[in-house]
């Protein structure tokens, strides 16, 4: 039995090593050598087996001094971290037999280390509203099987895992969750970068609009029925719908084509897309899946206004969609997979004629607000309503306004919403953790359910130039 000297002495022996592996990332030092001292250093729970544990590096007696105003804040995250350990551990209990080393690391350290990963991001970022952001936090994310029950080959991946968030020359600095302040622009010093098409002879020049709100109703999940039917959490991000009342990963058109809406004119259309969150305040989210669980941190900031109009074809006239066509614009995952499908639009009141911004968030001078706006794909190859990776049904039109050969035009979904932000560097969008939360991963969903009849209101009043809605 251990006496309680010898625990406080063991105890001193783990903080000292935490607080060198935090210092050697914060200087870009980032050795491996240290990550995996302070690794062995560890708070455990026992797992299933004779004499498994999970051992993860402690975190608590590593972190700097913690700003009293974050204390409160930071002591949730460390007992949500206890949590996550001792869920993993009901995991691995669960999965003794199952698959071998390869399977335990998939299925409970891998998703141990990316809960952790999103804590401990909000360690560092509730510690750096007052005081220096603590770098390489993430280092301590990964988790390993201790004891005798345990393979080595699970050890030997967590171990490298940690070694890899390290890497060298501040990488792990690199990896953080996102934005940073470089991630963001003061609007005033944007040269004009806005062009307009002109309409051509025959142009459908009116247009029609659903007043749907901003989900004052709150109505959010985490799940993409199109991208992952019948999969919860299918988005790993929350999203702010307006349009139809009950959309989920469950949905389907019939379920949607029997639901109300909250649009004024009968439009049970779902419009979806990820909310924008405030990064000053602590979300009810925190710990839950598509929120803090996966990175996503802050509390979700309700668009001071909301517009969806859809418009006509600089060229000519424009065809009915056909009824629970899919649209998806933008792309969730530009970061890694390029800006071949990026989409995002963001800009400040006042400013929207002048600049639209790709890959940066605006930051708004006095009195203005923040706005993101999406125009969908206008072009539609008159047969399926998707297709198989969500795209090669509809397209752009090109830089005159002409869809290319095969596609007709439909009614252009544009929409527009407008944030009071707080000032400074300090809102994002969501997203999946790889992919730090950039201004350029904005993205926006639609699922077409107008009755036929009112999709036939709305490409007339199109076609003839009205304004209707």
């Amino acid at each position: 039995m251990q006496t309680q000297t010898q625990t406080q002495h063991r105890r001193n022996r783990t903080r000292r090593n935490g607080i060198l592996v935090v210092m050697a990332l914060v200087v870009g030092g980032g050795s491996a050598a240290l990550i995996n001292a302070a690794a062995n250093a560890a708070n455990s729970s026992p797992g299933a087996g004779a004499g498994t544990a999970i051992s993860c590096p402690d975190v608590k007696g590593s972190l700097p001094a913690v700003p009293s105003q974050a204390q409160a804040e930071i002591d949730r995250d460390l007992r949500l971290l206890q949590t996550q350990i001792d869920e993993a551990t009901q995991r691995l209990a669960a999965a003794q037999g199952q698959g071998g080393t390869g399977f335990v690391n998939n299925s409970v350290l891998g998703p141990l280390k990316d809960k952790r990963t999103a804590t401990l991001d909000r360690i560092a970022t509730a510690t750096g509203r007052n005081a220096a952001r603590p770098q390489g936090l993430d280092a301590f994310a990964a988790c390993t099987l201790s004891g005798s029950g345990a393979g080595q080959q699970s050890g030997a991946s967590a171990s490298a895992s940690a070694s890899a968030s390290a890497g060298s020359g501040g990488s792990a600095a690199a990896a953080a969750n996102g934005p940073s302040p470089d991630d963001f622009v003061d609007i005033t010093k944007v040269q004009p970068n806005v062009k307009k098409v002109r309409n051509q002879t025959g142009a459908s020049t009116g247009t029609f609009a659903s007043r749907c709100g901003v989900n004052k109703e709150g109505q959010h999940n985490s799940d993409n029925v199109i991208v992952a039917p019948g999969v919860v959490d299918g988005a790993h991000h929350v999203h702010d719908y307006v349009g139809n009342k009950q959309v989920d990963g469950n949905s389907t058109n019939e379920s949607l084509a029997a639901q109300g809406t909250t649009c004024t004119n009968g439009d049970q259309s779902a419009y979806y897309w990820p909310v924008l969150r405030d990064l000053t305040k602590q979300g009810p989210d925190a710990g839950a899946q598509g929120g803090g669980a996966e990175g996503n941190v802050g509390a979700i900031l309700v668009p001071r206004t909301s517009s969806i109009v859809f418009a006509g074809s600089p060229t000519g006239k424009v065809v009915a969609m056909p009824r629970f066509l899919r649209i998806i614009t933008g792309d969730a995952k530009a970061v890694t997979n390029g800006t071949a499908n990026a989409n995002a639009h963001w800009s400040c009141t006042g400013f929207e004629n002048k600049v639209q911004l790709t890959d940066k968030y605006p930051l708004c001078p006095s009195g203005s607000k923040v706005v993101r706006s999406f125009a969908f794909q206008s072009c539609w190859d008159g047969v399926n309503t998707d297709s198989a990776n969500h795209r090669d049904h509809v397209a752009f039109a090109d830089a005159s306004g002409n869809c290319p050969s095969g596609f007709k035009a439909i009614p252009q979904l544009t929409a527009r919403l407008t944030y009071s932000v707080p000032a400074g560097t300090t809102y994002a969008v969501d997203g999946f953790q790889d992919q730090q939360h950039k201004a350029i991963t904005d993205h926006d969903d639609f699922i077409n359910a107008m009755t036929d009849q009112l999709m036939a209101q709305a490409v007339d009043c199109i076609n003839s130039g009205r304004r209707c809605g």
